[in-house]
């Protein structure tokens, strides 16, 4: 049934005037907008001219949704890193200003997420929900917002928590030769923070495919990616991509930092940041200066690592905590990168590879790492375990250097070295198993106390995980002063030894046949000596 055709024509009337009067209300806006050219495009780079108002550091965007930093501005042309796939660029293409500078999503929507340094997800998990965008480039909190590092950050490695203390917003580096255990550290340090209210931040830089995939496996299999951020870049990106992907993890980290809550950053690693940045300023025709390497090389370092710290309580009280990873090569801590870091850090952890040819897992080198915070982030449970632990164990890596020649020892000598082997045993830990705090007071008072020194080295493992069992036993007050700063009583000490000692029982050795002659010996009658 058709409409009336008088209704008809006043609905079309009505809707003509309506146009009308809009045509005659609309009025023009004309809005500047640069735009200017590609005249080269080589690795990773673009060379734009056209673009007189852009500034450094400015967002600037290409065809086919690529974007780029201006990175050289110079008078006639400026030379932009790009942050994508470049392949379909050439010259005489446009480009557009965007006005802003490169900014990075963040928010509780990014945890158990694994994105690229752009924030686009990399985990087929649909879009990445966030609150806000934060510039990847951004000031280190002043002086007087940060306070003194005292609480610790428990690694759940002996060795770490014992000798090598790291506290909530410290700059501890871990360097070593490839294939050391570099990233299991910072992985197995991410595990032990399950349960402790740190957020964590994973920035894979550089890494090949599989090993970031194999990191990603392990922190799901371990509940770990609840509180984890993976920030991911891969070996065949363009290196503009690698070169800011620490910033822009750092600016994640930072939002849960400025909102009160204790956050661990692990940069993984630094060298492929250093050898990208290098790339860029070399294609961008920067003036080399040693090895290669452009002359700020160091100012791109501190300017982020000078992040990380703990905020003082008008600032929310939150902390950032680095843990930057660097390769050397051939043992030689003091090449270019590494001694930059070195100086940037608060104290190093340095992976032996002799120690991990010889199965000491992790390969720790007591006697090269160093943590410049030291006790002041340690438990006084801690210092009162291990306070003599590192002076031991460095007199018994000396001592065990002569006795390698089969020179003749004292009974003395014999101890030290005896004792040392103890305590490289017991600081012996398996990949992705942090120790919890309790079993690693008692293992380090047994050691303390050398109980263990009796126990015979091929059941050392079995004589540790049975004191870590009975450490489960100790009283509950006992247990939290643990993890206050409360200093142990003589009855506490006295608690654990006795734990400590009942659980080593039965890994105490039988009477030695040489013991046993000597004992016949002296009860054999008068005149049955043999000729």
């Amino acid at each position: 049934m058709s409409a009336p055709p008088d209704s008809l024509k006043s609905v079309l009337d009505s809707t003509f005037a309506g146009l009308s009067q809009g045509r005659e209300t609309y009025k023009a806006r004309l809005s500047p907008q640069e735009v200017g050219t590609i005249t080269s495009v080589s690795t990773g780079i673009a060379m734009v001219s056209g673009l007189p108002g852009v500034g450094f550091d400015e967002l600037v965007k290409f065809s086919g949704h690529v974007f780029g930093i201006a990175f050289n501005v110079d008078e006639t042309e400026i030379g932009v890193v790009l942050l994508g796939d470049y392949s379909r660029l050439q010259a005489g293409d446009k480009v557009e200003r965007t006005g802003r500078v490169m900014d990075i999503i963040v928010g509780d929507g990014l945890l158990g997420r694994v994105i690229d340094p752009l924030g686009r997800p990399l985990d087929s998990q649909g879009p990445v929900a966030a609150s806000a965008r934060l510039p990847i480039e951004r000031p280190a909190a002043p002086i007087m917002d940060r306070a003194s590092v005292t609480v610790p950050l428990q690694t759940g490695l002996k060795v770490v928590d014992a000798l090598i203390p790291i506290g909530r917003g410290q700059r501890e580096l871990i360097l070593g030769d490839r294939q050391t255990g570099k990233t299991a550290i910072a992985i197995d340090t991410i595990l032990n923070q399950r349960g402790q209210d740190v957020v964590c931040v994973y920035c894979a830089i550089g890494q090949r495919a599989s090993a970031v995939a194999k990191a990603v496996a392990i922190l799901k299999d371990k509940g770990a990616m609840a509180y984890t951020v993976v920030v991911v870049t891969e070996g065949n990106d363009p290196p503009g991509l690698a070169y800011i992907a620490p910033y822009a993890a750092t600016s994640i980290a930072e939002h849960f930092m400025e909102m009160g809550r204790d956050v661990l950053i692990v940069y993984d690693d630094l060298t492929q940041h250093a050898r990208a940045y290098r790339e860029l300023s070399l294609l961008l025709r920067r003036p080399p200066g040693r090895e290669a390497f452009p002359g700020d090389i160091f100012y791109i370092h501190s300017r982020l690592l000078e992040r990380a710290t703990h905020l003082c309580e008008e600032r929310g009280g939150g902390s950032l905590t680095a843990l930057p990873i660097i390769e050397t090569e051939a043992q030689n801590i003091s090449a270019y990168i590494p001694t930059n870091l070195i100086s940037i850090t608060d104290g190093q952890i340095y992976l032996s590879p002799s120690l991990f040819e010889l199965g000491v897992l992790p390969a720790v080198d007591v006697g090269k790492s160093v943590s410049r915070v030291g006790g002041k982030a340690q438990r006084a449970s801690y210092r009162a375990v291990a306070g003599d632990l590192k002076l031991a164990y460095a007199q018994f890596e000396e001592l065990e250097t002569f006795a390698r020649f089969g020179a003749r020892l004292d009974e003395s000598t014999t101890r030290i070295i005896e004792h040392g082997r103890r305590i490289r045993a017991c600081l012996k830990q398996p990949e992705s198993a942090p120790v919890p705090v309790a079993a690693q007071i008692a293992v380090l008072m047994a050691l303390t106390e050398k109980l263990f020194d009796s126990v015979p080295l091929d059941r050392m493992p079995a004589a540790e995980q049975a004191v870590r069992e009975a450490a489960a036993r100790l009283p509950d007050a006992v247990q939290a002063r643990f993890d206050t700063a409360a200093k142990l009583s003589d009855a506490d000490r006295a608690a654990i030894v006795q734990i400590a000692r009942t659980a080593l029982a039965s890994f105490q050795p039988e009477a030695a046949p040489e013991a046993e002659a000597d004992i016949r010996a002296q009860t054999r009658p008068a005149g049955r000596e043999s000729s």
